[in-house]
């Protein structure tokens, strides 16, 4: 027991330490970025309040009663709205419910998305007719207006929107993968199409020369952007910078293409700076070398990705725990799940009597179908009788 706690105390001391040498000023220092703008809603809208008055505009007020919205709801949450002197209630219902929607759905539209009824009917034209490009028909369009309101009723930058959709289908993009962007990563649209054209042709460049075949490029390109669209939110110069910044760091080009692959192009959200302060940081902690590092962080990118004050708190969770460092080294990918995960998976194994203090961190790693397969199998496993039954008994005689 007493070297249990003499463990415990010495891992502790290995994370502060890592934590204190990772902040050392003498680091070399590596040129930092302005990471892309985090452009809303608001900031995309072409509406202007110059014609907002002190009061609400009665009209206003009793076309939104006609159509049975909640007012009140607006009012708490986005009553300026209900302040604008122009507004095309009528008009925005007429055209919703020609589309197909009924009353009940154009009511909550409107409940969810108010600014839509500041859209003049030929800025809602002009954006149904774009995203009529990627849907099947009208029925889809207003069950995904249903669904995202505020990314259909952000109509500014029509021209990039319709250059750039043309773009994601040239590239060979399907239409409901195109569709999925609009709704949930809508800012891509918004850059000249010039700009995501150079993204793509900077990735393209790079998996050629990180030993990628011509043959393989286009589905690479076309699963990376499916799996994380914020990628065109880069600049080429970050991707290129995050890229050379492995390659110093010894990954080989295949290596490189690894990371990228598992990372799904989230690599490029982060900066040279806060990569090697994470690697550095795991370097103290797992007391390895650079060659080791590597192959740790090749088995858990989550090294990688993760910032230090995550990485850092998430290694507290587990000694607290009980879990060794050495432990965690032999199953890094364990620090990939949330402090509250890893409480709420130790405590169901206890329950059935496994000691994750001095077995294997395995069983705690992976999705929660993963969790469950294999808490199913330890418990299968508890519960097996220590004999069969049923087999015949050897007696003497």
């Amino acid at each position: 027991m007493l070297r249990g706690v003499a463990r415990g105390a010495r891992d502790t001391f290995t994370l502060l330490l890592a934590r204190s040498q990772y902040c050392n000023p003498g680091l070399q220092a590596l040129s930092s970025r302005t990471e892309a703008p985090n452009r809303s809603f608001l900031t995309h809208s072409t509406y202007t309040t110059d014609t907002k008055s002190s009061e609400e505009n009665k009209k206003t007020i009793e076309s939104l009663y006609r159509l049975s919205v909640d007012v009140k709801k607006i009012r708490r949450l986005k009553e300026w709205v209900l302040l604008q002197e122009v507004a095309y209630v009528q008009e925005v219902a007429g055209i919703l419910q020609e589309m197909g929607a009924d009353e009940p759905a154009v009511a909550n539209i409107l409940e969810r998305c108010p600014e839509a009824i500041l859209r003049s009917p030929a800025e809602i034209n002009a954006q149904r007719a774009l995203w009529q490009l990627v849907c099947q028909n009208e029925k889809q369009l207003i069950k995904l207006i249903e669904q995202f309101p505020e990314s259909f009723f952000t109509t500014g930058y029509h021209e990039n929107q319709k250059a750039n959709i043309l773009f994601f289908q040239e590239l060979g993009l399907k239409n409901n993968i195109i569709t999925r962007f609009l709704t949930s990563a809508p800012n891509i649209f918004y850059s000249p199409v010039e700009k995501n054209k150079k993204v793509i042709e900077t990735l393209q460049r790079n998996y050629l020369s990180l030993g990628g075949s011509d043959a393989n490029m286009k589905v690479w390109i076309l699963k990376l952007l499916s799996q994380n669209p914020f990628i065109l939110l880069n600049t080429s110069t970050a991707i290129q910078e995050n890229l050379e910044f492995l390659q110093k760091s010894d990954f080989s080009d295949q290596e490189v293409l690894q990371l990228l692959s598992k990372l799904k192009g989230f690599i490029f959200q982060l900066t040279p700076t806060t990569m090697q302060k994470s690697m550095l940081f795991s370097k103290n902690v797992f007391k390895c070398s650079d060659q080791e590092l590597k192959e740790l962080v090749l088995k858990c990118p989550a090294l990688l990705y993760y910032s230090v004050p995550i990485l850092e708190e998430r290694l507290r969770g587990l000694l607290k725990e009980g879990i060794s460092i050495a432990q965690i080294r032999e199953t890094p990918t364990v620090l990939e799940l949330t402090t509250q995960i890893v409480q709420y998976r130790i405590k169901k194994l206890s329950a059935l009597g496994y000691n994750v203090k001095s077995g294997s961190l395995e069983s705690l790693n992976g999705t929660k179908k993963d969790f469950e397969v294999n808490y199913g199998k330890i418990q299968s496993k508890k519960e097996r009788p220590m004999f069969n039954p049923v087999a015949p008994l050897n007696t003497q005689d």
